[in-house]
This record gives structure tokens, sequence and C-alpha cells, in this order.
């Protein structure tokens, strides 16, 4: 199941249990993990990319050392809600990821201004922001959909 109706998700989720979320990017792919209860999100790894069978491979493990049960995955949309090249490369990645758990496609158009905002103010870096701003973007699109699915 992918699909960007939350309820629908969430009724396809096998129960409770861990969710990752991924901030799919040209070169890395950043994660976070949220608690099984849906209360907190954390960044997690990095993944830099490579081939996507090798990607996925490490995505793969990640989700069962952690017991997943459910994916989110960041969808970059333009401003005004249309799909982009950006747009149609993740849907593809969530495709190709797709098995034996479900996977919501969530808003993520600002999660990255978001974080990068929040690091400038934090003054950061550049390399550091450069370093943390994919798994801190995983982690807003996850807690920014599991806040979502706690209110259903």
């Amino acid at each position: 199941m992918i699909g960007t109706d939350p309820a629908a998700f969430r009724a396809a989720l096998p129960g409770a249990g861990r969710l990752i979320g991924l901030d799919v990017g040209t070169r890395t792919i950043g994660t976070a993990l949220c608690d099984a209860g849906w209360t907190i999100a954390s960044p997690a790894l990095l993944v830099r990319r490579t081939k996507f069978s090798v990607d996925r491979a490490a995505l793969e493990a990640l989700m069962t050392e952690q017991l997943v049960a459910g994916i989110v995955i960041g969808l970059p949309l333009n401003l005004d809600g249309s799909d982009s090249p950006r747009t149609q490369s993740t849907r593809a990645f969530a495709r190709n990821m797709s098995g034996a758990r479900p996977i919501l496609l969530w808003d993520e158009r600002w999660s990255t201004q978001a974080v990068t905002r929040t690091l400038i103010e934090a003054d950061a870096s550049r390399a550091r922001r450069a370093e943390l701003v994919d798994k801190l973007a995983a982690s807003y699109i996850l807690q920014g959909a599991i806040d979502a699915l706690a209110g259903l």
C-alpha cells in the first residue's frame, strides 16, 4: 500500500509499531524513527546513495533491526501542490521500496527550509548544517505524520 491518506495508512498498519521517516535526496537519504507509541520522532542514520539495491538493503537492515511497521516518505511537491521531477522520482523510489510495509507519502514542502532555519538560529556552521539537515528533515517529516495519525 502506497498512498497519501493518513487514515488509509493507519488502517494498513499491522497494529502499533515503530515508523521510519525518509527524506529522499539525490545524494543522501535522511532517516528518522519514532517510538512504537508514535510520540516523538528522532533522527537516525544518513544513507549515502549509491545503487538502489545497496540503498534498499541498508534501509531494510535498519527497518528489520528497529522492528519498523510502516514507512513515511517525504513527498517534495511544488509550492502550488503540483508534482515536480523530484516528486516523480520520490514516487518511483516509494514504488521500488514497496513490499511488506505500508508507505505514506507525506507533504514535505517546508521541511528542509524549517530545519535549515532552526540550524542557522542555533549558529550551526555550514558544514554542520550539511551533515544534519537530511536526518533532521526526515525527523520533521515523520513528526508531522505521527501528529496527524495521533489525531485520527
